[in-house]
C-alpha cells in the first residue's frame, strides 16, 4: 500500500503513465464503494478506466488518520483523490498529500447534497458560491503540479437555470481549471436523500452536451443514470468523456469491454473466474493485515451477476466470510459454484 515512505517512488510510477490521465472512461468516486478493495478488481477488468477514491474530507485528512484514508495500491493507477471541502488553505494543504502519495488527479467535490457535509460547506450546496469554488481551486493548483478537476451537479434547487451554470464554469475555469464532471441533475438540497437525489430530478444531458458547444475548450465530462457501453458512445459523440457510477460497481463485469470499446486494447482478462483468482493475492495480503474477509469481499459481489450459480456464489459468500479465520479457502468454495466457461485470450 502506498505510504509517504514510498512517495518518490509513486511520483515515477505516476510519471511513466503521464501526468494528464485520460478520463474518456471513469468510475465515479462512491462513498463506502470505492474503496482499495473495489478499485483492485476494476483495474484486473480495466487497465484505461480512470478510477476514483471515495470522497475523503480535508479535515479528515488534516487531522485524521492520513495514511489510512490515503490507503491504495499502485497498481490501481490511474487513480484520482477526491476531496470534500471549502477551505482554500485546507484544499491546498490536501492537494499537496494527493501528488506526495502518488495520485494523478486531485478533484474537488461540488456535488453531494448530504445534509451532513452542507453544513460544513462541502459538496453540492457550493454550486451556489462559484466564487468560493474559485479560489479553493485556485489555492489547489498552487499548491500542486496535479490536474486540478471539479465533479459538480448542473445546480441546485434556486439556483438552476442555464446561465446560472454558466456563471458557475466561467468563473472556475478562470483559475485555470480545466475538467469539469457533470452530474447531469441538480441537487435538491432540503427534503431528499442523497439516494432520492441520483434518481428524482430529471437527467438532463442536453445540458452537458451544450456546455460542451459553449466552452469547447474545456474538458466536459457526464455523469448519471449511464448504464452500458452503447449509451458511453451515444455521449461520447458531444462530450469529452463518460463517467459511470452505479451499474460499473453493481456489474464490474462490464468494465471488460472499456479498454477494447474506447482505447483500442485488448481486454486485460477473459473470464470471470480469472479476474476473480488474479485478485486472489492482493486478498490474502489483506488478510495478512488483519483485514476481514467480508470487508473484502462485499465488494466483488457484483462479478457473477447474470451468470449461472452467480446466486449460490454469493450466498455462500455472504453465509461463510464473516465467519471467524475465515480466508481464501471461502472465496474458493464460492467459486466453484460458478459455471463459466475459461476462455482463453487470443494472441
Amino acid at each position: 500500500m502506498a505510504t509517504s515512505e514510498n512517495t518518490n517512488h509513486l511520483t515515477e510510477e505516476r510519471e511513466k503513465s503521464g501526468t494528464e490521465p485520460s478520463r474518456r472512461f471513469s468510475i465515479a468516486p462512491m462513498m463506502d464503494w470505492t474503496t482499495p478493495h473495489f478499485r483492485y478488481l476494476a483495474r484486473i477488468l480495466s487497465r484505461r478506466a480512470l478510477l476514483y477514491t471515495e470522497m475523503v474530507t480535508t479535515g479528515a485528512l488534516i487531522h485524521g488518520d492520513t495514511q489510512r484514508f490515503l490507503r491504495h495500491d499502485p497498481a490501481e493507477y490511474p487513480l484520482a483523490l477526491q476531496l470534500g471541502g471549502s477551505n482554500p488553505d485546507e484544499l491546498a494543504e490536501c492537494a499537496k498529500l494527493a501528488e506526495e502519495y502518488g495520485f494523478s488527479e486531485v478533484n474537488l467535490n461540488v456535488g453531494c447534497p448530504s445534509d451532513r457535509v452542507q453544513n460544513n460547506m462541502i459538496g453540492a450546496c457550493l454550486m451556489g458560491h462559484p466564487d468560493k469554488v474559485a479560489e479553493g481551486v485556485a489555492a489547489m493548483k498552487a499548491a500542486t503540479s496535479l490536474p486540478v478537476t471539479v465533479k459538480h451537479r448542473i445546480g441546485i434547487n434556486g439556483r438552476e437555470s442555464w446561465e446560472e451554470l454558466c456563471e458557475f464554469i466561467e468563473k472556475v475555469s478562470a483559475v485555470g481549471c480545466n475538467t469539469f464532471i457533470a452530474h447531469a441533475r441538480i441537487a435538491i438540497l432540503e427534503g431528499l436523500s442523497p439516494k432520492e437525489n441520483r434518481d428524482i430530478p430529471p437527467l438532463k444531458y442536453d445540458w452537458v452536451y451544450r456546455l460542451k458547444q459553449t466552452y469547447p475548450d474545456l474538458e466536459i465530462i457526464i455523469n448519471g443514470g449511464i448504464k452500458t457501453i452503447d449509451e458511453c458512445h451515444d455521449h461520447l459523440r458531444h462530450t469529452d468523456g463518460v463517467m459511470l457510477g452505479r451499474e460499473a460497481y453493481h456489474n464490474p463485469w462490464l468494465l471488460t469491454e472499456v479498454d477494447p470499446e474506447f482505447f483500442g486494447e485488448q481486454a486485460p482478462v477473459a473470464s470471470r473466474h480469472e479476474a476473480l483468482r488474479a485478485m486472489f493475492p492482493f486478498i490474502q495480503k489483506e488478510l495478512d493485515r488483519g483485514v476481514y474477509l467480508t470487508h473484502i469481499i462485499r465488494h466483488i459481489m457484483g462479478l457473477f451477476l447474470g451468470m449461472p450459480g452467480g446466486r449460490q456464489f454469493r450466498r455462500h459468500l455472504s453465509e461463510n466470510a464473516n465467519k471467524p479465520g475465515s480466508g481464501l479457502e471461502v472465496v474458493e468454495q464460492a467459486l466453484a459454484k460458478v459455471r463459466e466457461p475459461e476462455a482463453v485470450l487470443e494472441n
